[in-house]
């Protein structure tokens, strides 16, 4: 997010004509969200837990509302209207766009990823005796999840070129009210893409081949060395993969892939209405910029 506010050697001076001299409170509480989402970035890095990116995305929620406020204010339109063709206008515009791709696209993922979830749910209820059905939904899992893992690292990949496009941007040398709202619209647009960065991360754990003697013998070993909700169901299906053609499969080991599993559709459940409500924020916000900027 710092890339954002960087400042260049090539900055352009522009002057706004009858706005306040002091900005209005919005633009405060904006800072206190901020500053809060700051803090949530630092907790992200050493967790990548469902529960740690639904903070996230509940706190961005209340960043949106904040901006929406700010854009509603007549100096914030008059501002934005004079300097409709300044660089740093476009670019915003054009970012609202690719976050709105990649927010789509994020929810995709997770609704393929619950519908995954659910088939081996239902391979893991099936009756005894089943066991080549059951080693098909595993193998089934593990093949969406690689073919998802494409999907997500292009993901990555644009929020990766957002990311390096913000840092090479000349740094514009605004004055008063229209100073803070490049600033606030750009350092919004910055923490969302952190936030997505993390969501597609944690959809992104890899399928890691683990060596089953020393998670057959204790379930517990694993669960320590476990990151979030997606590496605890890939460590369990990987237990159960190397039991099940054995008649005395382990059936406690069965009951916590099973829970294991709930628990993963849960968080991607939350995920999902938490992706679904900054969809909508995204909208709103684009579409208020769109009706600001167009005579």
């Amino acid at each position: 997010m710092a890339g954002y506010l960087e400042k260049s050697e090539n900055c352009q001076h522009v002057r706004s004509n009858s706005l306040p001299a002091r900005s209005h409170p919005a633009t405060s509480t904006i800072e206190e969200e901020l500053n809060k989402l700051k803090a949530w970035e630092e907790l992200s890095t050493s967790s990548l837990k469902a529960e740690t990116i639904c903070v996230g995305l509940s706190d961005l929620g209340d960043v949106y509302e904040c901006v929406k406020d700010l854009l509603n204010l007549p100096f914030t339109q008059q501002a934005l209207f004079q300097f409709q063709d300044q660089k740093w206008v476009s670019e915003v515009l054009d970012t609202s766009v690719k976050l709105l791709d990649v927010c789509g696209t994020t929810r995709d993922l997770l609704l393929q990823m619950k519908q995954s979830v659910q088939d081996l749910q239902s391979g893991l209820r099936r009756r005894k005796g089943e066991e080549s059905s059951l080693q098909s939904c595993i193998d089934a899992f593990i093949s969406a999840r690689k073919k998802m893992k494409k999907d997500i690292v292009k993901g990555l990949d644009i929020l990766k070129q957002m990311e390096n496009k913000f840092g090479s941007s000349p740094h514009m040398v605004l004055e008063d009210h229209l100073s803070i709202i490049a600033r606030v619209l750009k350092e919004v647009s910055a923490i969302t893409i952190s936030i997505f960065h993390s969501l597609l991360s944690f959809m992104s754990v890899p399928m890691s081949k683990r060596k089953p003697s020393r998670c057959s013998k204790e379930m517990v070993v694993c669960e320590v060395n476990q990151k979030n909700e997606v590496e605890s169901v890939d460590a369990a299906i990987h237990v159960i993969s190397k039991s099940i053609s054995r008649k005395d499969a382990d059936v406690e080991k069965v009951q916590t892939a099973k829970a294991r599993l709930k628990s993963l559709e849960v968080s991607i459940e939350d995920l999902d209405s938490g992706l679904e409500c900054m969809f909508g924020h995204l909208v709103r916000i684009r579409v208020t910029l769109l009706n600001i900027l167009t005579p």
